[in-house]
């Protein structure tokens, strides 16, 4: 789902909002990630998020001990995408299954003391000020061998696609799809997440695939997501 009204600069997102810390989740600008939400504090960052501004921050868990931390919570990486809900549907079961539309990354300042059950941070997303720029740096990317390195991991995989939507799709689309969907592991996909360009996603994006799989005989560590 698109948003109704983009935003275009840091100036227009609020500097604080409430953290999903997911491992092994990736959202990307003009990207959506659908959610299956059913924790109770989660539940009622929905019910605040949808009161408010509808924004959440997406944020990985840290594969190790970090400076930003909680006591008795899950450590979080430094860097994180923002989204704002466009769909939503209540399960009848307490659930929420919604869809983010991803805006910018943002850069963890700090936590802040909210007394709300999830937590929230004060954000910084004047980094990634081209984030607001749609197909910013798309004109560098390398799609000739983007593309061969996707149809030589569908081959080993004996995987499917539809061809004519993927040569459709502009250079950003295709790559922050990609990204979002490869069969990655969190450091991977924190990799691909903080990247400082859409080229550099896309370099990225081929070698990883392509060490995956030199490593696998040819086949990679799953299908695409």
């Amino acid at each position: 789902m698109a948003i109704n009204n983009p935003y275009t600069a840091p100036s227009e997102l609020a500097s604080i909002i409430p953290l999903f810390p997911l491992e092994g989740a990736l959202l990307l600008p003009r990207c959506q990630l659908p959610l299956n939400v059913f924790e109770p504090r989660y539940v009622a960052m929905i019910d605040a998020a949808l009161a408010g501004n509808r924004l959440i921050g997406i944020i990985q868990t840290a594969p190790e001990p970090a400076a930003l931390s909680v006591p008795g919570a899950p450590e979080i990486v430094g860097v994180g995408c923002v989204g704002r809900i466009t769909e939503i549907a209540e399960s009848g079961d307490g659930r929420y299954l919604l869809n983010l539309s991803g805006i910018a990354r943002f850069r963890v300042v700090a936590e802040v003391d909210s007394g709300t059950p999830f937590r929230q941070a004060r954000v910084d997303y004047e980094p990634f000020r081209d984030d607001f720029t749609p197909n910013a740096g798309a004109e560098g990317v390398d799609r000739g061998t983007l593309l061969r390195t996707l149809a030589d991991y569908l081959d080993a995989n004996r995987l499917e696609a539809d061809w004519k939507s993927i040569k459709d799709a502009p250079n950003e689309a295709l790559v922050n799809a990609l990204a979002m969907m490869a069969p990655f592991g969190p450091r991977e996909k924190q990799a691909l997440l903080e990247a400082p360009s859409l080229a550099s996603r896309a370099e990225m994006l081929i070698a990883v695939t392509q060490m995956t799989m030199a490593r696998t005989g040819g086949e990679g560590d799953g299908t695409l997501q």
